[in-house]
């Protein structure tokens, strides 16, 4: 065969298709960011606004539980909803109770877990006034040293529920006003577009 055939086949024909097979290397590379980094910027991001919040509330403890699959039942194979306490953010003075939050079966909060499903919100400003529903958290309450405590449930856009957002005062009860009621659900929602636009990826 002419070797000027053979050059003309190789720049018109196989350049190009092994630029294309490069390009498309390349580009896939690049939609599969590393997991571990991108993991690290969500955290980064979530615990920023922990701290933020524990801040602007003066709060001991913020915390957020998430929703997960925790193995499945027998013999149907049905998968078991958990949860785990993911983040946690703690005052000088507060203990740590993240560690006491793992892989814990959703049906052992579902007083909680319905009333946040349904109305996004528990406010406790007492935990020993026996005229305010507790939903079944009073013992862990009095536990982890907690005397008011403050949940919102994290939905996402579309209404899905994925996680909880909690706020614990441990050395003084607290009485949150409308106000801040408000806001902090704010925060939730604005945790829930942070978790769920990763959950995406």
């Amino acid at each position: 065969m002419d070797s000027s055939i053979v050059t003309a086949f190789i720049t018109g024909v196989a350049g190009p298709v092994a630029v294309l097979g490069v390009k498309y290397y390349l580009d896939k590379r690049k939609k599969k960011p590393d997991m571990v980094a991108e993991a690290l910027e969500v955290s980064e991001k979530v615990m920023n606004k922990l701290d933020d919040i524990k801040e602007e509330f003066h709060a001991d403890r913020v915390w957020i539980t998430q929703f997960h699959n925790g193995g499945h039942f027998y013999p149907t194979g049905k998968s078991i909803a958990k949860f785990s306490m993911v983040y946690e953010t703690i005052g000088l003075g507060a203990i740590s109770i993240q560690s006491n939050f793992n892989n814990i079966p959703v049906s052992l909060f579902s007083k909680s877990t319905n009333h946040l499903l349904e109305n996004n919100i528990i406010e406790i400003p007492d935990y020993k006034d026996e005229s305010i529903a507790t939903y079944g958290l009073k013992y862990i309450a009095e536990e982890s040293g907690c005397k008011s405590g403050y949940l919102f449930a994290i939905k996402t856009i579309d209404d899905k529920f994925i996680g909880t957002l909690g706020i614990d005062y441990t050395k003084r009860k607290t009485k949150l006003d409308m106000e801040s009621i408000n806001h902090l659900a704010v925060h939730a929602t604005a945790i829930g577009g942070v978790l769920y636009n990763h959950l995406e990826k």
